[in-house]
């Protein structure tokens, strides 16, 4: 999950599940932009196998009709877990930071998720994000090393049900 400096914003912010291959390859484009280039956390690519889950929802955060962030979420779908999902690959580019886009992006994974009969989300957090994900109600269950770095697992009671769009805007 990229840094969470979110500074209140004019700007309407609008997310939505992509749709097609162009708004699936912008998702890719801003989460190599973050975790690969910016960062470092992978060394060639963010792509794994998850990505290619039919169950997967890959999202698009917009800001004055361009993307600027994006989140990944999916069904743990266990048996052990069910109604359990994940929540990652948050991210958001460093020149949009300040458009507000990554509380939105939270809520609308943790709304979507509810609504597609989700109880509990699951995220991996970097360290430095903690505070942002409590602020939006996560919990912090635990400390782990994750793509090779601290991270805090965190989780979140989902909503029981949604009524009308998930859309966050």
């Amino acid at each position: 999950m990229t840094r969470a400096t979110e500074r209140p914003s004019t700007r309407e912010i609008t997310c939505r599940v992509v749709a097609g291959a162009d708004e699936l390859a912008e998702h890719h484009r801003i989460r190599h932009s973050v975790f690969v280039g910016e960062q470092g956390v992978f060394p060639e690519s963010d792509v794994d196998a998850v990505d290619a889950r039919p169950d997967v929802l890959h999202v698009l955060a917009f800001a004055d009709d361009a993307a600027v962030g994006t989140v990944r979420l999916y069904p743990l779908g266990s048996s052990d877990e069910a109604g359990l999902w994940q929540g990652d690959r948050l991210a958001v580019l460093s020149d949009r930071r300040s458009a507000g886009a990554g509380g939105p992006l939270v809520r609308f994974a943790v709304a979507t998720a509810g609504a597609l009969g989700g109880s509990r989300m699951l995220a991996h957090v970097q360290v430095p994000n903690r505070r942002f994900f409590e602020r939006l109600g996560w919990t912090a269950v635990g400390t782990e090393t994750y793509a090779g770095l601290p991270h805090v697992a965190m989780t979140i009671e989902l909503p029981g049900s949604v009524r009308g769009s998930v859309q966050d805007g």
